[in-house]
């Protein structure tokens, strides 16, 4: 009988112990805390300690939802830093192109300070920097040195702004003064002359003067801005829309307008402001489209699309801060002020004459009507609602 031989039994599993409360099984059956011998992964050599399981753990990361509450907070918060950073960079990079020149601590018996503040605005007829081209574009002339083109009180006040224009052709008395560059004083003789010719004779300091001679009224700001000056801003803008309600030439400024609503660039509104001619020499209609000018040219620059504007916004700064000169406590805040202020002119709030005359002259200049020059002045020192009527 032949001898059969068994096949080994294979070696027992240990028993299965099941899971106590708390435990539970892994992934391959086995109980936990039971090493079969079989490498899941581990890779020898590697890793900390060099000894541990490898591989998937079987643990998984937890997902949290981004919150988007904190996100919004500080990206609003590092927008607020910026522009906040921007803003103050701008307003000092405007602030040191201003040219302060004037010095009102230089004029002497100055009229008692009243309610609201008052401007001197004044375009000369500087051509520093323009260039031969320039000047024939502009159809400026070429001569030297600089006179007042035009001359403007801007009272800002709580009743609204008022913009007074002063003709240049104005007959007023010279008072004394003190020279800006000798220091020197010259008695008054009671001498009487245009208005203008206070400018050319000892620069803003004397025709601040002789405003307040002549007026009662303080001038707390002088503004100065020359043709080239004028012109760029304007350009860098974009032009300004007019109305203008009737045709008129005249070959000395370059103006030739059709009647009707147009866009002037730079060149246009110089001719514009600067015409004379084209109303008989009369300097009075010459004042009356200065102060419709200016009036729209704040109105369009003073929004939000240019202020916000960085395309904009920068061109224009740049363009009439250079050759803009005013009195060496004038900031840039009170700049904007009197911009806004003219602004106001046409919204409703505000009013604009020229100084009243009497209908006299004196060799050609124009007498002012003194009585109701006293009356409207007191009307400006008292922040009072402007009554007086111009020319």
């Amino acid at each position: 009988m032949p001898h059969v031989r068994r096949r080994p039994a294979p070696p027992q599993s240990p028993p299965r112990i099941p899971p106590q409360q708390g435990q539970g099984y892994d992934g391959y059956g086995e109980a936990p805390g039971y090493d079969s011998g079989y490498n899941t992964g581990q890779v020898y050599g590697g890793g900390q300690g060099g000894g541990g399981r490898g591989g998937d753990s079987g643990y998984v990361q937890p997902q949290y939802a981004p919150d988007w509450g904190r996100r919004i907070k500080v990206g609003a918060l590092t927008l607020v830093v910026v522009l906040l950073a921007v803003s103050i960079g701008t307003y000092f990079w405007a602030d040191g192109k201003l040219k302060r020149e004037v010095d009102l601590s230089k004029v002497i018996d100055r009229p008692g300070e009243g309610d609201g503040t008052n401007y001197l605005i004044v375009g000369s007829d500087s051509r520093e920097g323009m260039t031969a081209e320039d000047k024939k574009k502009l159809h400026t002339g070429s001569a030297e040195g600089k006179r007042t083109d035009s001359m403007m009180i801007l009272h800002d006040g709580s009743n609204g702004p008022t913009m007074i224009s002063l003709p240049r052709d104005s007959n007023v008395e010279i008072p004394s003064f003190v020279g800006s560059e000798s220091g020197k004083k010259f008695e008054g003789t009671g001498r009487t002359t245009k208005l203008n010719a206070a400018y050319a004779e000892d620069g803003p300091e004397l025709l601040v003067r002789t405003v307040e001679f002549n007026t009662g009224l303080r001038i707390d700001h002088y503004v100065e801005i020359g043709f080239g000056g004028f012109a760029n801003i304007v350009d860098a803008i974009g032009g300004v829309e007019m109305d203008i309600p009737k045709a008129f030439k005249d070959k000395k400024s370059g103006a030739d307008f059709q009647a009707g609503k147009q866009t002037l660039n730079g060149e246009q509104s110089l001719a514009f402001v600067r015409t004379r001619y084209a109303f008989a020499g009369s300097d009075l209609d010459r004042t009356k489209n200065q102060q419709k000018f200016l009036a729209a040219l704040a109105s369009q620059t003073a929004t939000p699309s240019t202020i916000l504007n960085p395309f904009k916004l920068y061109p224009t700064m740049g363009a009439g801060l250079d050759t803009v000169v005013v009195d060496k406590d004038m900031s840039l805040w009170s700049l904007g002020n009197m911009f806004f202020a003219m602004k106001g002119v046409t919204g409703g709030e505000g009013t604009s004459m020229n100084i009243p005359l009497s209908g006299q002259s004196v060799n050609g200049n124009l007498v002012w009507d003194k009585d109701k020059v006293k009356q409207l002045v007191e009307q400006l020192k008292n922040d009072e609602k402007v009554t007086v009527k111009g020319s």
